[in-house]
C-alpha cells in the first residue's frame, strides 16, 4: 500500500460521495465497493442521526441556512466553527473542504472583511464545492484543487488552519504539518478534528485499503501527534477528545469483514476518538 495508492483510494471513494450529494442522496457509505462499510460514516446506518461518527455536530440553525448539498456531503468528525474562535476579517483554509460545509460556516464567521479558503484534491467534491457557494451567494469563499501536502498559497498567508476528519487520510502527516506551518502567519493557529487513537492499532487494520478510506488506518496515535506538530514548529499543542467510540462502533471497521466483528473490537476497545487538535505557530523572534 504505497502512498500513491492511498491517494487514488481516496479520491475514487470522496469522489462517488460527491456524485451522491449531487443526486441528492446521503453521502454516507457511498462506495461502490462491495465492503460498503466506512468507519467515518458508521455501517451504513439508516439514517444520519443513527451514525456514531458524524450524527449531530451540526445545529440545525446552522444546516438550515447552507445548500442541502453541501450538507449531505459532510463527512467530518466534528464541527470547527463550534469549538475554534473565528473573528471578522481574518483568513481561514480548511484543508479537505468537501462539499465546503465549514467553508461556508467559517465564511460567516469572518465576515465580508475576512476570507476562506478550501482545499481539497478531488475534482468532484471541488466542483460540488464551488456550486455550493454560488447556491449560499458567499463572496469571501475560494475553493482550491490541490492537495494538503502541498498547499497552493503563499508562505506566511493565513491565521487559521481549520480541518475535519481528513489529515487522517493523508500518507504523509509529516509533509502536511510542515505545509500548514508554513502557510500560517506568525502567531497563526491550527485546529482540526481527527481521529486519534491511544495505544498501537493492529497491523491488520493498517494494512487495509478500505481502512484508510475509512479514517481508521492513517489514524496517529496521540502521542505521535504531538510529536508530529512539535516536529514541524507547532507550540501550545493540545489534543482534546471530543468522542469516544464504542466497540460496536469500531467493529463496523471494513476489515471486521475480513477478520470478524469480534476480533476487531476485542483489539480495538476505547482506542479510538473524535479529538480537537490545536496549536500554534509560534511568533517571529
Amino acid at each position: 500500500m504505497n502512498d500513491q495508492g492511498i491517494k487514488q483510494a481516496v479520491r475514487e471513494q470522496y469522489g462517488q460521495i460527491a456524485l451522491q450529494a449531487v443526486r441528492g442522496k446521503s453521502s454516507c457509505c457511498s462506495t461502490t465497493s462491495s465492503s460498503a462499510s466506512n468507519f467515518c460514516c458508521g455501517a451504513e446506518p439508516k439514517n444520519r442521526k443513527e451514525d456514531p461518527i458524524t450524527s449531530n455536530l451540526y445545529s440545525n440553525e446552522e444546516t438550515s441556512a447552507l445548500p442541502a448539498a453541501a450538507v449531505a456531503a459532510s463527512l467530518g468528525c466534528g464541527n470547527p466553527t463550534a469549538l475554534v474562535p473565528l473573528h471578522p476579517g481574518e483568513t481561514v483554509l480548511d484543508l479537505g473542504s468537501g462539499g465546503g460545509i465549514d467553508v461556508l460556516l467559517s465564511a460567516q464567521r469572518v465576515g465580508a472583511t475576512g476570507k476562506v479558503y478550501g482545499l481539497d484534491m478531488t475534482d468532484e467534491m471541488v466542483a460540488l464545492a464551488c456550486d455550493n457557494q454560488r447556491h449560499a451567494g458567499a463572496r469571501n469563499v475560494e475553493f482550491l484543487k490541490g492537495e494538503i501536502e502541498c498547499i497552493p498559497l503563499p508562505d506566511n498567508s493565513v491565521d487559521v488552519i481549520i480541518s475535519n476528519c481528513v489529515i487522517n487520510l493523508s500518507a504523509d502527516k509529516d509533509r502536511v504539518f510542515a505545509e500548514a506551518f508554513r502557510v500560517l502567519k506568525p502567531g497563526g493557529r491550527f485546529a482540526v478534528f481527527d481521529i486519534v487513537v491511544r495505544g498501537a492499532i493492529p497491523a491488520e487494520i493498517r494494512q487495509n485499503m478500505e481502512s484508510w478510506i475509512g479514517c481508521v488506518g492513517g489514524a496517529l496515535e496521540e502521542d505521535e501527534y504531538r510529536t508530529k506538530l512539535a516536529a514541524a514548529g507547532f507550540a501550545a499543542i493540545d489534543v482534546v477528545p471530543t468522542r469516544f467510540y464504542s466497540l460496536e462502533d469500531i467493529g463496523k471497521v471494513p476489515v471486521a469483514m475480513t477478520m470478524g466483528t469480534e476480533a476487531v473490537a476485542t483489539k480495538t476497545d476505547s482506542q479510538f476518538m473524535s479529538a480537537l487538535v490545536r496549536a500554534r505557530k509560534t511568533l517571529a523572534k
